[in-house]
């Protein structure tokens, strides 16, 4: 069995964090943390973080995670000697322990989606290592949707730091206005390779002004903007001993973010993902008399037994008999959790179809969204696409493109079809209705993916803003 090792001498301790001591929240040429950031309940402190990492090619996505890894102690044995067999006495390349594929090695990309974790004193955490590369965005908004952080890198040494303005890279504003699209709470910027200039200060300053100058023009808050070097591991776990910068480290940062927690107030909201018949003994055996169970993953509300609930598409009402959780009963549960659902009696329910409180699940057939285009076929108006809303797959045609959005100026520009990799909003009408919620209201009822019927690709992600 493989065994957990570190180098000899590495400090895996978070000084102050580890201790519970709070980053300052005034930072001189650093960053603060926002009132939300800094106060936190004991709960969600420690709740295990889900983040990725985003950003351009060659950034330094695979090292900084590698360096997480590293330093951590969460390295197995044969990958440290994988790791000093490649390195032939050069500094070890960190970036292969998410690098996985045999292409992602070869090309020096990320390809797919990789998942890593670790923990420290404090907390743990699972790692999403997104491609950076234009091509592979849809693999970068699959990982999005499902984070509680995104970790947004900035290669320091290709940006013209002292023009004015200073531009960032199309591929970071993309990756960072995505990740704020798909409603992941906290955002943090971390410049990196920050070693690799001589005047490091003004360098980070001047883009650390860029960088939330762009948040506050996209409408998003920045968690926190932090200097690192993934190589060498500089303000990684430990907090930068320089002069200019006073704020916290990386780790710091993500062991102080909050999680998502779906909406346990609201209307109950579950789609349903399987039906299960129960032969239990003691029940009558034959059709229409097993009792049947309507699994799924709460996605709003709560439900407890004896309630009554409503289905969708059917309308029909019953009463919730028994409530069933990792195999045994229970009288309640709520949002984020999995349950099974008996009814009182039999209905016709299959694997897409609702369950909420009576009189909320409301038909939408035509509403306005938010695509992002992730396929190389252009999006165009009328052409009919496979959505998949919760478990169900619908047929549904693009009616209008209002606009696409510059990712370079933040402003909509007149579109008539929507590119790879472009952003717009338009207006799309579905075969069937379906219970939709705005996407601002709730991630699951307001998401939907688009997939091209001919080709079978995933297409696109349309975030629901209006229905009408």
């Amino acid at each position: 069995m493989d065994t957990v090792l570190s180098r000899p001498g590495a400090d895996t301790s978070t000084t102050a964090a580890a201790q519970g001591a709070q980053a300052p929240g005034a930072i001189p040429g650093g960053t603060a943390h926002s009132a939300d950031h800094r106060v936190q309940s004991e709960a969600a402190t420690h709740r295990a973080l889900r983040f990725l990492t985003a950003g351009s090619v060659d950034d330094g996505k695979s090292t900084l995670i590698g360096r997480l890894l590293f330093d951590s102690r969460a390295v197995l044995a044969d990958q440290l000697d994988m790791l000093e067999r490649r390195a032939a006495g050069m500094p070890l390349d960190l970036s292969l322990l998410t690098d996985g594929l045999e292409a992602e090695r070869e090309q020096g990309i990320t390809i797919d989606v990789a998942y890593r974790y670790f923990a420290t004193p404090r907390r743990k955490f699972i790692i999403a290592d997104a491609p950076g590369h234009e091509q592979y965005t849809r693999n970068m908004v699959t990982a999005a949707a499902g984070s509680d952080a995104a970790v947004v890198l900035v290669d320091i040494t290709k940006i013209d730091w002292a023009a004015s303005p200073v531009q960032l890279l199309p591929q970071t504003r993309r990756h960072a206005l995505l990740a704020h699209l798909l409603r992941v709470p906290s955002i943090v910027f971390a410049v990196n390779k920050i070693d690799a200039l001589s005047q490091p200060q003004g360098a980070f300053e001047a883009v650390r002004g860029a960088l939330l100058e762009f948040a506050r023009e996209a409408g998003m808050t920045a968690a926190a903007v932090v200097p690192v070097s993934a190589l060498r591991g500089d303000n990684i776990m430990q907090p930068l001993a320089v002069p200019w910068y006073g704020g916290p480290s990386l780790l710091q940062v993500l062991e102080s973010l909050p999680t998502t927690q779906e909406r346990a107030d609201g209307a109950l909201l579950l789609p349903v993902q399987y039906i299960a018949r129960d032969t239990a003994a003691g029940t009558t055996s034959g059709t229409g008399h097993q009792p049947r169970t309507l699994w799924g993953r709460i996605a709003q509300g709560r439900v407890r037994a004896g309630e009554m609930v409503q289905l969708f598409p059917g309308g029909e009402r019953a009463r919730v008999l028994a409530l069933r959780r990792a195999g045994h009963g229970a009288d309640s549960a709520e949002a984020g959790q999995s349950v099974g659902l008996v009814l009182d009696r039999q209905l016709d329910v299959s694997r897409g179809d609702w369950v909420g409180t009576p009189d909320t699940l409301l038909p939408a057939q035509r509403f306005g969204a938010t695509l992002a285009w992730l396929d190389t076929q252009a999006a165009v108006i009328g052409r009919k696409y496979l959505v998949r809303h919760g478990n169900r797959w619908v047929q549904a045609r693009i009616v209008s493109i209002y606009h696409r959005l510059d990712v370079r100026t933040l402003q909509p520009t007149a579109a008539h079809e929507l590119a790879v990799n472009d952003i717009g909003r338009v207006v799309v009408e579905l075969q069937q209705p379906l219970p939709l919620q705005p996407y601002a209201d709730n991630r699951v009822a307001g998401a939907l993916i688009v997939v091209d019927p001919s080709s079978h690709r995933t297409s696109g992600a349309l975030l629901v803003n209006s229905l009408r």
